[in-house]
């Protein structure tokens, strides 16, 4: 199910927090994509994309595999900040794993702005 957002006030402080993360990864390591995720007890897991010859993980893949990790059984939100006009479906597949259906993914762009919802099922 995907939800334009129209404004930064929409966001709960949580959720604009993950954006944040997800852009400072992003900007920090000189990456396509940042990602962050909200796990149960509301910790947050932060990365970037992963592209070595041998290994090849989305910036939302990772944060996931972060998450689970270290030891997160569930998953509250999760944000990307890419340039991509949707999230993909392997990265919506993989919040679904750990958060289930109803959990929402938001889609920023580069500065920000958070330019749709969906939820991972």
């Amino acid at each position: 199910m995907l939800t334009p957002m129209s404004e930064a006030a929409d966001l709960d402080p949580e959720d604009r927090k993950i954006v944040t993360l997800a852009r400072s990864a992003r900007a920090r390591n000189a990456v396509p994509e940042g990602a962050a995720v909200r796990d149960e007890t509301g910790r947050t897991y932060v990365a970037g994309t992963v592209a070595l010859r041998s290994l090849r993980l989305s910036a939302l893949q990772t944060a996931v595999a972060m998450a689970v990790a270290s030891g997160a059984t569930s998953l509250e939100a999760a944000a990307v900040v890419s340039e991509a006009p949707a999230v993909p479906s392997a990265d919506l597949a993989a919040v679904h794993d750990l958060g289930g259906p109803a959990t929402p993914v938001l889609l920023a762009g580069p500065d920000g702005t958070v330019r749709s919802t969906v939820t991972a099922g």
